[in-house]
């Protein structure tokens, strides 16, 4: 392999995309540099839920042969989390109650993904029905982190985040209905964007974003870089006429003045549950590269938050389980561990009435509009992504400052969003203690997508990606090999 191959796989998306349009390397070196970066490492990893090498090739050679007119992604290595329809691959949401299945046709997101050129490496790891922030189940096995064995790459998109922090795949696809893309970049140090519901079409997505998970969920892509993460939404954006919450929005590209003209609300922590020193750090850090790009800065911190995240438990834990209950009923034996935990979670609460869920469904606009509100002085907002960076397999309570802190609480950052249905972007700033990665978000309100992806862009030039050793080992030997 060549020295460009070999250390290609280590570069940001747009970069491997220059190459291939400049004619420095093909579709076919491109993907062979990938298939042994999965092969090298994807043992010990675990990221992929269905990958062909042979499959891989034979699409390179049809895209390197091919003399059609060539999309933006013309060649590009990518990945799709197996909850979102990809066809001729397995998606099985991490169940066996869905082992083997195999979606005919794409969903909408990877018909647009396809038709601009990307090639498909595979489908990556999610933990049972998408229901857990640690990616585990009974189908695959444990997905591991790229920065330490022993810990989780987040949920659910915790096989996307470690197949792309890994430089396995060099951009993919994941879903967010309480912080599913976003946890997972946090914990691995990659970058990734919970969009506006809809602006990147959710037609597809296995299970359907319907009822009140119209409003939580949504597709979002992930990659080493913002402007990776700019590129796909840009490529994938667009209303999809047959989904009733898909927005018809225009792509906006906001200038560098009207990115400034935002002022900027910033805070470290809710007020109840405490975070890290390293991850207040993150958040000051990011404040003060923001501030030097010639942001206006300030602390604040909207007062609703954990209204909207009570209203999030309503909604994802109690509904989630209510959603799933017909499926799983009398095959409580085929569920993982990781999912019958999240069953217990809902059932300790008491049943959730009818009128309780209309009063819910009202309290949902009513504090959606109050928080708009209060945004009007700070439309964007930095804050973190979690309390904690990754933690170990297995892992639910953490203490911090002297307060015991569980597991749905230490991650109650990005839930606030998913109710507001808020574009929410994060950005690796950290280290931990540990050398772990720690990310921050940047939030805009709902349709100001690019708003979010362009300061967020500010901050990812402030600090970047940092691939794990593990990813850039082989490369590193390469190199100092060479005569």
């Amino acid at each position: 392999m060549s020295d460009v191959s070999s250390e290609i796989v280590l570069s940001p998306a747009h970069r491997q995309l220059e190459l291939l349009r400049a004619g420095d390397i093909g579709v076919v070196e491109l993907a062979e540099a990938h298939i042994a970066q999965i092969e090298r490492l994807n043992p010990a990893l675990n990221a992929f839920a269905d990958f062909d090498a042979e499959r891989v090739r034979s699409q390179a050679r049809q895209m390197d042969s091919s003399r059609a007119p060539r999309g933006p992604l013309h060649g590009l290595p990518v990945t799709v989390k197996s909850s979102i329809a990809t066809a001729g691959y397995r998606c099985e949401i991490g169940s066996l109650l869905h082992q083997g299945e195999v979606p005919r046709e794409d969903a909408v997101v990877v018909a647009r993904l396809r038709a601009a050129g990307a090639l498909i490496l595979g489908t990556t790891n999610c933990p049972e029905f998408l229901m857990a922030y640690e990616t585990a189940n009974l189908l695959h096995g444990r997905t591991c982190n790229p920065w330490d064995l022993d810990r989780t790459p987040g949920g659910s998109s915790g096989g996307e985040s470690a197949a792309i922090a890994a430089c396995m795949s060099a951009a993919g696809l994941g879903s967010d209905s309480g912080g599913s893309v976003r946890v997972p970049a946090h914990f691995t140090g990659i970058c990734s964007l919970k969009p506006t519901p809809g602006r990147i079409p959710g037609r597809g997505h296995l299970p359907p974003c319907v009822g009140p998970f119209s409003t939580l969920g949504a597709i979002g892509p992930m990659a080493r870089t913002m402007a990776d993460v700019s590129l796909m939404f840009r490529t994938l954006s667009g209303q999809d006429p047959h989904d009733p919450a898909s927005p018809p929005l225009p792509l906006r590209t906001p200038s560098a003045h009207e990115l400034r003209s935002h002022t900027i609300g910033f805070f470290e922590d809710d007020g109840l549950v405490p975070v890290t020193p390293e991850t207040r750090a993150a958040v000051n850090a990011a404040a003060s590269a923001l501030r030097d790009a010639g942001f206006r800065v300030e602390p604040f911190r909207p007062r609703t938050l954990e209204q909207l995240r009570k209203l999030w438990w309503k909604f994802f834990v109690q509904c989630g389980a209510m959603f799933y209950e017909p499926e799983i009923r009398g095959k409580h034996h085929q569920l993982s561990p990781i999912f019958a935990e999240f069953l217990s979670i809902a059932a300790a609460a008491p049943p959730i009435t009818a009128t309780q869920l209309l009063d819910a469904w009202a309290e949902l606009d009513l504090l959606r509009a109050k928080t708009l509100e209060a945004m009007s002085d700070y439309p964007v907002l930095l804050c973190p992504v979690a309390s904690i960076p990754a933690f170990r397999h297995g892992e639910r309570t953490w203490t911090i400052d002297g307060q015991a802190v569980e597991y749905l609480d230490a991650v109650r950052h990005t839930q606030w969003f998913n109710v507001l249905a808020a574009p929410a972007a994060v950005i690796p700033v950290g280290p931990s203690a540990e050398g772990l990665p720690i990310g921050v978000q940047i939030v805009a309100r709902p349709c100001e997508d690019e708003i979010a992806l362009g300061i967020a862009e500010v901050v990812d030039q402030a600090f970047g990606y940092r691939p794990p050793p593990m990813a850039r080992a082989q490369a590193t030997a390469q190199s100092a090999a060479k005569p």
